[in-house]
């Protein structure tokens, strides 16, 4: 029988962890990477599993998400966020397509529903969001250049119907957070890049990619209808790549 292992980092996640843990606590084999976190993570970590590592908490998260990974031993990997949970109709098609993969198949697609300030956002691109998660073991890896750069997989990918629950924005604090570590990396990665703020990327960063993607998001693809959530999910992705540009700024003055 094939054994599924579930692969998560997290830093100062204990408010998320117990919920997420608690949808997967019928995995063969949960490994929990702790990022110096300073709440009870870790011990929310234990009612699940003994399988926990600490490791610096990284900009970088993928350098962790890739310890982690290798620290598996099913023959199938399941990687989650702290904030994310698996639905009911997702782990019945987990179980069975590990159990009866497809010969060619080694990694599988998700949808997922992001939940914004309590609200499930159905429109501005934001479902179905899919989502590579699920991998046979040896054949996936993270670039780790980028936070947000997806999974690598060596061979072919499906789609699954089953839905993971995303949580990131609980609270208004909770996306100001984020916020902020997101833009830095973001910052400090294109630094790195040697992008530097002139008069062209000033341009792109405070009008073109902030106004096409809030116009795109919340007007063609009907952010609207989710209401006040909808908005400022869309108006978080606007202040994002201004924030960037002027932290870039910053940086260079200084």
């Amino acid at each position: 029988m094939k054994k599924l292992s579930v692969s998560i980092i997290a830093h100062n996640e204990a408010e998320h962890l117990d919920k997420c843990l608690e949808s997967i606590s019928w995995a063969d084999e949960i490994i929990v990477v702790d990022c110096e976190s300073n709440d009870n993570t870790v011990e929310v970590a234990r009612k699940y599993t003994d399988k926990i590592f600490s490791r610096p908490n990284l900009p970088n998260l993928n350098l962790n998400k890739s310890f982690g990974i290798g620290q598996t031993k099913g023959d199938w990997i399941l990687y989650l966020d702290p904030d994310e949970r698996v639905s009911k109709e997702l782990k019945e098609e987990i179980l069975s397509c590990i159990q009866h993969p497809a010969s060619s198949i080694n990694g599988y697609l998700t949808p997922r529903k992001n939940h914004y300030l309590g609200k499930w956002l159905r429109w501005g691109g934001q479902y179905p969001d899919r989502q590579l998660r699920l991998f046979k073991k040896g054949k996936a890896k993270f670039l780790c250049e980028h936070v947000h750069e997806r999974i690598q997989i060596d061979g072919k990918i499906a789609t699954l119907k089953g839905y993971l629950e995303h949580y990131p924005y609980s609270t208004i604090n909770e996306l100001l957070k984020k916020l902020v570590f997101y833009t830095d990396f973001q910052v400090g990665y294109l630094r790195n890049k040697g992008v530097k703020p002139n008069l062209f990327v000033a341009w792109r960063y405070l009008f073109w990619r902030p106004g096409t993607r809030f116009f795109r998001r919340y007007f063609l693809k009907l952010g609207f209808l989710d209401g006040y959530p909808g908005l400022l999910a869309c108006l978080h992705d606007l202040l994002t790549e201004i924030f960037i540009y002027f932290k870039l700024w910053e940086k260079r003055k200084k």
